[in-house]
């Protein structure tokens, strides 16, 4: 029993670990637009069944009463996200957005993959396209890239002559004076399984398996133009959670600390005898 004791403690405090690492994560992006906050589940190592027999405790069934089961500890078994709303602050920057409700800004890298993203600090590159402070393109509702200046106009005479007005629906829009123009759709993109989503970078994300979770179009959002999300991770909750992880890690260190002697002195004792 010692020896599985020893196994127990050692098999928490590896969990222990994988949860003080989250949690350092969730610390270190508290400041991050569009940041998921992470979480890890967890689950038995095994499970044995206990019974009695003759007022003694043992680990067979014949002619017993079950008493109960008995873990051997426990391990890491997935790492999710939460996806709630995260607060929204001001910036006045007219290609700062800002998603309030559910679904994501769909993204495309110069090689043409894609990914999904809550941080919508946006720019416009050198050829009027709405992309990423990393260069990567956002897309519209039909896939393609946005441009934020018709190209049957000339960039260099309006460029800095119209007011780009990006609606809650996400349709952008140009006031050049009296003369308002149309422009595309930014897409809004969801999941039905958000626990399917798989984290690429701090705010990116693609589907573990796209064909039997595909991409959706967003119906339950706002865009908020001159707007950037939050991350929704908490700093005192995190705290909290730091000092509970290591009051937990050092119980069960002298745990295993303390059956080690015992398992030291029955060994000791063992030998005095033979």
């Amino acid at each position: 029993m010692i020896v599985r004791g020893m196994e127990a403690c050692a098999n928490g405090m590896l969990a222990l670990m994988d949860a003080n690492d989250n949690t350092a994560n969730n610390l270190a992006n508290v400041n991050t637009y569009g940041f998921k906050k992470g979480s890890i589940r967890f689950k038995d190592v095994m499970q044995s069944a206990i019974y009695s027999q003759n007022d003694s405790v043992i680990r067979s069934s014949n002619d017993s009463r079950y008493l109960g089961t008995l873990s051997v500890g426990s391990e890491s078994l997935t790492y999710t996200h939460d996806f709630s709303q995260g607060a929204l602050t001001k910036t006045d920057n007219p290609y700062d957005l800002a998603i309030e409700g559910d679904g994501f800004f769909k993204i495309q890298n110069s090689d043409g993959k894609i990914s999904y993203t809550r941080n919508g600090s946006f720019t416009r590159n050198n050829d009027d396209y709405l992309v990423t402070k990393q260069g990567e393109y956002v897309l519209d509702v039909r896939n393609r890239r946005i441009r934020m200046i018709p190209e049957d106009l000339d960039p260099d005479l309006i460029r800095d002559k119209v007011e780009i007005i990006i609606g809650e629906n996400g349709n952008i829009e140009l006031n050049a004076g009296m003369q308002k123009i149309p422009m595309q759709t930014i897409g809004i993109w969801d999941f039905s399984n958000k626990d399917d989503l798989f984290e690429i970078s701090d705010t990116r994300f693609i589907p573990k398996t796209p064909d039997e979770n595909p991409e959706l179009r967003s119906e339950k959002f706002s865009v908020q133009q001159g707007m950037l999300e939050l991350s929704n991770s908490n700093v005192i909750r995190e705290m909290i959670s730091t000092i509970n992880t290591t009051r937990n890690y050092e119980s069960l260190a002298k745990i295993v600390s303390t059956n080690g002697e015992m398992l030291t002195t029955a060994v000791a004792v063992g030998r005095l005898r033979t």
